[in-house]
């Protein structure tokens, strides 16, 4: 397993050893003790999630507020997502800054997304299987979210804006300058 490192501090992309043979192949998908070694992290994931979504669904941009904060390890299981966190931590030289990722059943890349980032994605791909692990637990009281259109971000989700299925919860979100007032 292979870190690489992104513009936005404490968000890294993991590439897995992936072993191919004439009968398809195999890669270890997740080893705690493995991960923290490598990332320097201390995560303990709690909570399993999963989503089918079709070509041009956006869910996002969303995060856990306070005690219920998440860090996640997303990744694609079928299909292809452009990925895309935004950093809404105050202290951090990064804040307000977003960063955008293809995960896909083929690239097999994980992305972690540390707590005090908006999270969200779109799918690229007919359909897309969307998994991700997360340390903290839901908790619906402390959802909170980020308008994915905010012009302050100009988010390029690469799908034409007509083609984007967006929840009507997704669409009223606040933009990142009302978030943490």
């Amino acid at each position: 397993m292979e870190i690489i490192t992104t513009p936005l501090d404490g968000c890294f992309i993991i590439k897995p050893s992936v072993f191919p043979d004439p009968r398809g192949y195999f890669f270890e998908s997740f080893n705690e003790q493995r991960f923290n070694e490598k990332s320097g992290l201390n995560i303990h994931f709690v909570q399993d999630n999963q989503s089918m979504s079709s070509y041009g669904v956006l869910r996002g941009l969303h995060f856990q507020k306070g005690e219920y904060a998440q860090a996640k390890l997303v990744r694609v299981l079928k299909g292809e997502v452009l990925d895309v966190v935004v950093d809404l931590r105050r202290d951090s030289v990064t804040y307000g800054q977003h960063y955008s990722v293809s995960l896909s059943e083929e690239n097999k890349l994980q992305f972690f997304v540390p707590r005090g980032f908006a999270h969200g994605f779109v799918v690229l791909s007919p359909q897309a299987e969307f998994f991700y692990k997360c340390d903290n637990y839901y908790n619906k009281a402390s959802e909170g979210g980020l308008f994915y259109a905010d012009p302050a971000l100009n988010i390029d989700w690469k799908v034409p804006v007509e083609k984007l299925l967006v929840s009507d919860k997704d669409q009223v979100l606040p933009p990142l300058e009302l978030i943490n007032k």
